[in-house]
């Protein structure tokens, strides 16, 4: 049995991982490592926590000492990291707590994965690190211009990883993808955030005029395109993951609505974040070139989520609260 690290996996991207590969893979033993921090939830691995290829250990990517006894007990042999604070709103009024797990969480696992000569390591990134782009699409060799402390901290991540391959030869693996919609995601996050508030008949935020553009795609693409990487892509590289539907904000929010049988009066412009990207857009030749491409089309994929959502309100109810679903949470302390 081939036994993986997912990093992060309590998460909203690595627990739709862990599902996949479970669904796919029988001859595969899953080890779930995360720290249950507040994107993290154990209930979304409910279906899966008694299967025998299924373990849970809580833990921090940045304790060295408890990684390292995982690692070693558990013999791994592959590692999928996950394990990232995520949320750019949190990352302006909170810096510190990216720069911890985003930063030196990594160079952790990476020393992990030299010391114990891990097969590969495949870390997972974002296309936030390359900033925005007002006409084309960025490539992965482009340059990286981050423009919030948490698109920074995932820059400052990568460029630790490509060092640790060219240093000391450790098979490691960068994916770059664009903006994630699907279940299970944490209700801070613009999808399942518009959903939630139209449910509870509270005015839908949008920040600034809602003409950032972003490139989404469902879940399930990213798992199968991370998965690929994980199977046939080259040590050292970097892919860019994306389904090329790229969407205004104020689009996505207008589709919920539509679907939910809202009316675009609950829309409330309010102020806009600081140092927020205006479009971010991503060449995918790359990945395409290993065989993958996107199954599910926005429209299909946002009506999947939105339903789900509706279905599931004890999944979400527990999580929300005032700063969760406020309509500025940059301004807050967390």
């Amino acid at each position: 049995m081939t036994k993986i690290l997912v990093t992060g996996g309590a998460g909203f991207i690595g627990s739709n991982c862990i599902h996949y590969l479970l669904n796919k893979y029988e001859d595969i033993e899953i080890v779930n490592y995360d720290v249950l921090s507040y994107g993290s939830n154990l209930e979304n691995l409910r279906d899966v926590e008694k299967d025998k290829r299924y373990k849970f250990i809580k833990g921090d990517i940045a304790d060295r000492e408890k990684l390292e006894e995982v690692i070693k007990s558990e013999e791994i042999a592959y590692i999928i990291n996950f394990a990232a604070e995520t949320h750019v709103d949190r990352s302006i009024s909170s810096p510190l707590s990216f720069i911890n797990t985003n930063v030196v969480g990594v160079a952790t696992l990476l020393e992990m994965a030299r010391k114990y000569d891990i097969d590969r390591l495949v870390h997972i990134s974002t296309d936030e690190v390359y900033g925005d782009i007002v006409e084309g699409s960025f490539k992965e060799g482009d340059r990286l211009s981050p423009s919030s402390p948490y698109s920074a901290s995932k820059a400052s991540a990568d460029l630790i990883v490509k060092s640790y391959v060219r240093t000391y030869g450790i098979d490691a693996v960068i994916t770059r993808c664009s903006n994630n919609y699907g279940p299970y995601q944490f209700p801070e996050k613009l999808i399942p955030k518009t959903i939630i508030r139209a449910l509870k008949g509270l005015k839908i935020p949008v920040y600034g005029t809602g003409k950032q553009v972003r490139d989404w795609i469902f879940v399930e693409d990213h798992c199968r395109g991370i998965d690929l990487v994980l199977q046939k892509g080259s040590k050292g590289e970097i892919y860019n993951i994306a389904s090329n539907e790229e969407k205004e904000n104020i689009e996505v929010v207008r589709k919920i609505l539509a679907y939910l049988g809202k009316n675009e009066d609950m829309i409330e412009y309010v102020e806009d974040r600081p140092g927020h990207d205006v479009r971010y857009s991503l060449n995918t030749e790359k990945i395409r070139n290993l065989g993958w491409k996107p199954v599910y089309n926005f429209d299909e994929g946002l009506k999947y989520v939105v339903e789900w959502y509706v279905k599931n309100e004890w999944w979400w109810k527990p999580l929300i609260n005032d700063k969760v679903l406020h309509p500025t949470p940059w301004k807050l302390k967390w």
